[in-house]
């Protein structure tokens, strides 16, 4: 069994967009440039961003941070919108979701310029995700198939199951991986919360991505020896063990499935540094003009 390691791979991949970076400063070109939209005060939210413009220092990217009160209304972010949209100086900008109940969460997204869509949530990046055009991936399924080609984890004419059919992982990792690519060229079955027997699918598995966000959802007798197991979870558990009170719990049972594995990742410290890193990558993408011109 090998422990797939996200915050290895996501420290080597930093120093590659790095380099990247300091080549195009150093033959005149301009630094890529992130903003990120913030609205309220959630703690998980507030971790995320703070990680990002964390990131962005390390990678040389300019980051601009705009925050707004969770009682901002719909219109007033839309417009902000549209301004980071008019702006040239930012490549790529995101929109930290979750966002209060009172704005639409679509709309924000479909009013986001899908050229500097670095989320990958417009509806235009997942159309051509989904037929197999260059786009913005959105950065957790874009990790998900980094790990896996940097492993040189097989994956042609595998069984691939997908549990969860979330827009943000379940389903475009389910499109990537039975794409005519490496990754991908995998039979793929997405099991969700209305799936009979979801143990029977399981089992079947060469491969499973477990993103419904269910802690230790998956448990050893779920699965078959030699499988391939990606741990998308992270939910907040309390617990006495940690000065913070609660601890990351990921959709598998580690301790469980992992002796079965051939490869497995975990939680902290698999999917989770891959997300932020490709969201890099993407940003990176934005600046060189590489995906829209």
């Amino acid at each position: 069994m090998q422990i797939i390691d996200g915050k290895a791979v996501s420290a080597q991949i930093k120093l590659e967009i790095a380099a990247e970076v300091a080549a195009i400063i150093a033959t005149g070109g301009k630094r890529p440039h992130l903003a990120a939209i913030l609205v309220g005060h959630d703690g998980g939210s507030e971790t995320y961003v703070a990680n990002k413009v964390r990131t962005c220092e390390e990678v040389g990217f300019k980051s601009s941070l705009i925050r707004y009160e969770s009682d901002v209304t719909e219109d007033e972010l839309l417009a902000k919108v549209v301004a980071l949209n008019n702006d040239p100086d930012v490549d790529g900008f995101i929109v930290q979701l979750p966002l209060p109940k009172h704005i639409s969460e679509q709309k924000v997204i479909e009013t986001i310029d899908y050229r500097k869509d670095v989320d990958g949530f417009h509806p235009v990046n997942v159309g051509r995700m989904s037929i197999g055009l260059p786009c913005f991936v959105s950065a957790t399924p874009a990790g998900i198939l980094e790990l896996l080609k940097r492993y040189e984890i097989p994956t042609a004419g595998k069984h691939c199951v997908v549990l969860g059919r979330s827009n943000i992982v379940g389903k475009p990792v389910a499109a990537l991986m039975m794409q005519k690519a490496y990754p991908g060229d995998c039979t793929v079955t997405v099991c969700h919360s209305r799936t009979k027997n979801i143990g029977d699918y399981c089992r079947e598995a060469d491969i499973i991505i477990a993103a419904l966000g269910s802690p230790e959802f998956l448990k050893g007798d779920m699965v078959k020896d030699g499988v391939v197991v990606i741990d998308v979870g992270t939910t907040r558990v309390p617990s006495t063990e940690t000065k913070s009170g609660f601890k990351l719990k990921g959709d598998v049972a580690f301790d469980e499935v992992a002796p079965r594995c051939s490869y497995i990742t975990p939680v902290p410290g698999g999917v989770g540094p891959m997300t932020i890193i490709s969201l890099m990558r993407n940003t990176l993408l934005a600046g060189k003009k590489a995906i829209y011109n």
